[in-house]
């Protein structure tokens, strides 16, 4: 399979996967109080509505044809919320950011459901597209997940741990996100992160594609 095939078939799972994690977000948002992205349209399924034409297009595309097609990130616009408007604002937090990789969890498990399907059923002309396909709707959707929930502002991660310290630790802990996308890099660039996420990855997979009886 050539890069261009691969750019193709890795569009959708990629895009669905970054986009509906943000609206997600939107939703939990909504249900515990905070109206600001649902005034804002950003409350939608409509992937079009959370494309960042950078993050959700260009730099996946380019990590995949650096890699090979072996690795994949990207983002999407994302989601407003003003955490103060929720009805409990450190409690509800939490929920507000575990919706995100919540959904790629879903999304992971949907895709090894067709991945499943696909691979019982006789062999047809799109058989091996869809299979590529659900395997890089798992593997995205897992990176993101484990990704977010990483427990560093901003990530989705360090907002739950921020609801879930007490008062002054979380203030405290709150304080790190100025510096969350620098420390982000580092670690990315030092391979640190790679180490951190590779055992969880592998362990993710395994849970994952057992499930399905791979």
């Amino acid at each position: 399979m050539n890069i261009i095939q691969t750019l193709a078939i890795s569009a959708l799972p990629v895009i669905f996967a970054i986009t509906l994690h943000e609206a997600a977000h939107g939703y939990a948002a909504r249900h515990f109080g905070d109206t600001t992205a649902w005034k804002l349209g950003r409350i939608s399924l409509n992937p079009l509505r959370h494309v960042d034409p950078v993050g959700t297009f260009l730099v996946p595309a380019l990590i995949l044809l650096i890699s090979s097609g072996g690795m994949l990130f990207g983002w999407a616009k994302p989601v407003p919320v003003d955490f103060g408007k929720l009805r409990r604002p450190k409690q509800d937090m939490l929920w507000v950011a575990a919706a995100g990789p919540a959904a790629n969890l879903v999304m992971a498990l949907g895709w090894g459901l067709l991945l499943k399907l696909v691979v019982d059923a006789p062999e047809n002309a799109y058989s091996e597209a869809m299979k590529e396909m659900a395997r890089v709707g798992i593997s995205i959707n897992g990176v993101l997940m484990l990704l977010n929930l990483l427990p560093l502002p901003p990530l989705d991660g360090g907002r739950i741990a921020v609801s879930l310290l007490p008062p002054r630790a979380a203030l405290k802990f709150a304080q790190l996100e100025r510096w969350g996308l620098p420390i982000l890099l580092a670690l990315l660039f030092s391979g640190i992160l790679d180490r951190i996420l590779q055992p969880l990855l592998s362990l993710y997979f395994a849970l994952l594609l057992g499930l399905f009886g791979f």
